[in-house]
């Protein structure tokens, strides 16, 4: 077992052995020792569906009410008219046949990728390369589309995307420990709400097993079932 830091430590003497509602775990989280840093605060899923089964994949996107508090980079796989769109609302990088070989060479300091459809012919031969990363433009998640500027104002403006993994977890960002409580309280509840909505079809027995809400370097929170069942 790694060694736990005092701050670590100080803070899991906070944390009791219950499921907390939403505005009791954030207002435990306000009270951790604070790091040297702002802490990301993130929601974890344990789902209760097989990510074996395509039928079973959760994926989706959600505006949170208050950002991410990171700004997002945003590459756009796109040419002539959409590419210079792309490029006065603000995406940090916009090509197409380089800024593949960009990827194809190791290039992935971005968050969000997009694309024009008609790009994307091109763009999934570096499928193996965004997919495991959860970068790959995807029309269900809004970042494969004609309106790029409405799609890079989208995901600068707060718009996050999640998508079940390996594990059968799903995690995701909703802001810093530097949120005050009512912010922290809002992001959370869209994302647990966005969560809930994707469930599949094939999806059988409890849909969402468990929720935790934690910030970095610090314990997990239990949330109440009644919030995600």
């Amino acid at each position: 077992m790694a060694k736990r830091s005092k701050r670590y430590l100080e803070a899991a003497k906070l944390v009791e052995d219950k499921q907390y509602s939403l505005s009791e775990a954030v207002e435990t989280l306000k009270k951790f020792p604070a790091p040297k840093f702002d802490a990301t605060v993130t929601v974890s899923f344990k789902m209760g569906v097989d990510p074996r089964k395509s039928d079973q994949m959760v994926r989706g996107s959600v505006a949170l009410p208050h950002g991410t508090g990171k700004e997002v980079k945003v590459v756009v796989f796109a040419s002539g008219d959409a590419a210079a769109e792309a490029t006065a609302a603000g995406a940090e990088k916009v090509g197409m046949a380089d800024l593949i070989k960009e990827v194809q060479d190791g290039f992935t300091d971005f968050d969000v990728a997009i694309a024009t459809p008609d790009a994307m012919a091109e763009v999934r031969k570096i499928a193996r390369v965004l997919g495991p990363r959860g970068l790959m433009p995807n029309p269900k998640t809004g970042t494969v589309t004609d309106d790029v500027k409405t799609a890079i104002a989208a995901v600068k403006a707060g718009r996050i995307d999640y998508k079940l993994d390996k594990s059968g977890n799903i995690a995701a960002a909703i802001g810093k420990s530097s949120f005050d409580a009512k912010q922290i309280e809002e992001n959370a509840t869209a994302l647990l709400e966005s969560v809930v909505k994707a469930k599949p079809a094939s999806a059988k027995g409890d849909y969402v097993q468990n929720v935790t809400l934690a910030s970095s370097m610090n314990p997990g929170l239990a949330l109440e079932s009644s919030l995600y069942s």
